[in-house]
């Protein structure tokens, strides 16, 4: 609990106006519990109220989104773009379509992309967009038509200099060419206003590995700093099947890690021989099925339902990489049981409040997603400096980029952690080096 008197009354007043947003609040109490130590030490942040004005996104835009489906029906969801902090550049982050989509969680993603966009060490701002429209079993021609509809409105709110929106959970390279063909429709430009583009069209090489990629480059370095480890040899578990979790199994494999699991919404595979990514790829990425088909082509792996079992399986490295607060106490305690040494988050915070505080107890290893999946952006960011110089640059230079900025977060965490008088708390050392950047654009800026 907070013990910071001005944290505290900051955050009873967030509390008081943000009530109904658990997973907003869930997030601004950790960044805050982390920020103690170097709040105390610098009364210039309470005199400037700039923890206030920290939790208050500059801008929430709510908008109705209506399309029609193959038969004609007409339908209505709900579109958000939360524009949060633009201290230390335009405002940048993904867009999520998921029916649990809602103002709470779309400020909680919000909030964390301040800080992981400030540790790329990229000029970019905190944002998150998305609707509660779902994707799944539409047709390509329903997609198409919801994706100009939501563009309809949010072009008017964005723009390569201002907010750049990019892909989360239900935005993929379909959904991003359909945005960005209705944002050039309407505003008669080619421009470089939403990342994750189609290499034909803008896109950069090793933005669809990134954040998986981003994932284990994070995870190498720590353990090689901290344990004088590594992933080689090791017997890897990764929650979730999509873009994230597919290549954070690519490059724990190319590390010579053996990953035995992956899961969707509905259970999860597990293969003691190490899971063959090709059919998985064939089954999510080509296919758009489900992972119990994988069972059926992989004699020797099976499927069991329900996905939170998937933690139950014994390993050394655990990767939640499928969707806010999927990892809880109880599968914490499993991991730790059955000897895992290292967690690492490539969702957006996957891990329960009490499962993080219980793998720190244990001297389990932790890498937050703030930090951990901050390869995504960071490549979007190289992805804008390709747009920005109408260039393109190979994979091998992109990949090399990603890796050094995920190692240089690594040690921004670790750094700011020993400063603080807590070596090896990532969480902490994440939130206060994030936070520094930040804090000090908005105390040079003045008010806004």
């Amino acid at each position: 609990m907070l013990q910071n008197s001005y944290l505290k009354e900051v955050f009873q007043d967030t509390v008081a106006r943000n009530s109904d947003q658990t997973e907003f609040l869930q997030a601004v109490l950790e960044v805050f519990e982390s920020l103690e130590p170097y709040i105390a030490r610098h009364p210039e942040l309470q005199a400037n109220a700039i923890m206030e004005r920290l939790v208050e996104p500059e801008r929430m835009l709510t908008f109705r989104v209506t399309w029609e489906d193959d038969n004609g029906k007409i339908h209505v969801n709900r579109g958000y773009r939360c524009q949060f902090n633009s201290a230390i550049g335009p405002y940048k982050g993904g867009l999520r379509f998921h029916p649990s989509v809602n103002a709470s969680i779309i400020k909680f993603l919000g909030f964390e992309q301040i800080f992981k966009n400030s540790l790329t060490g990229l000029p970019l701002g905190g944002a998150k967009g998305g609707s509660n429209f779902d994707p799944k079993g539409k047709s390509d021609g329903e997609v198409m038509r919801f994706c100009q509809s939501f563009m309809t409105e949010l072009q008017r709110h964005i723009g390569s200099n201002c907010d750049v929106p990019a892909g989360d959970i239900g935005v993929g390279g379909r959904e991003i060419g359909y945005l960005f063909g209705q944002y050039k429709r309407l505003c008669n430009r080619f421009t470089g206003v939403l990342t994750g583009k189609g290499l034909v069209f803008g896109g950069s090489l090793a933005r669809t590995e990134a954040t998986g990629y981003g994932l284990l480059y994070f995870t190498e370095e720590m353990l090689r700093c901290l344990r004088q480890d590594s992933v080689a040899g090791k017997t890897i578990v990764v929650s979730g099947s999509g873009n994230v979790a597919i290549y954070a199994v690519e490059k724990a494999t190319q590390l010579g890690g053996k990953v035995v699991a992956m899961s969707d919404s509905q259970g999860y595979i597990w293969d003691e021989d190490g899971i063959k990514l090709n059919v998985v790829k064939q089954i999510k990425e080509v296919e758009r099925g489900r992972i119990r088909e994988y069972a059926k082509r992989v004699p020797g792996s099976r499927f069991v339902d329900g996905c939170r079992g998937i933690w139950r399986i014994p390993c050394q490295i655990a990767l939640p990489c499928a969707t806010q607060n999927e990892l809880d106490l109880e599968s914490a305690r499993m991991l730790v049981k059955n000897g895992v040494i290292a967690v690492a988050e490539g969702a957006n915070m996957p891990s329960t409040a009490e499962a993080v505080a219980f793998f720190q107890a244990n001297n389990i290893l932790f890498a937050p997603a703030k930090a951990a999946n901050a390869g995504g952006v960071a490549t979007s960011g190289l992805e804008m400096s390709q747009n920005s110089m109408r260039s393109s640059w190979e994979f091998d230079e992109v990949d090399d980029k990603l890796r050094h900025i995920m190692v240089n977060i690594f040690h921004q965490a670790d750094d700011a952690a020993k400063e603080c008088g807590h070596p090896g708390d990532l969480v902490m050392g994440a939130n206060v080096a994030g936070f520094k950047k930040v804090s000090t654009a908005m105390l040079s800026e003045g008010l806004f």
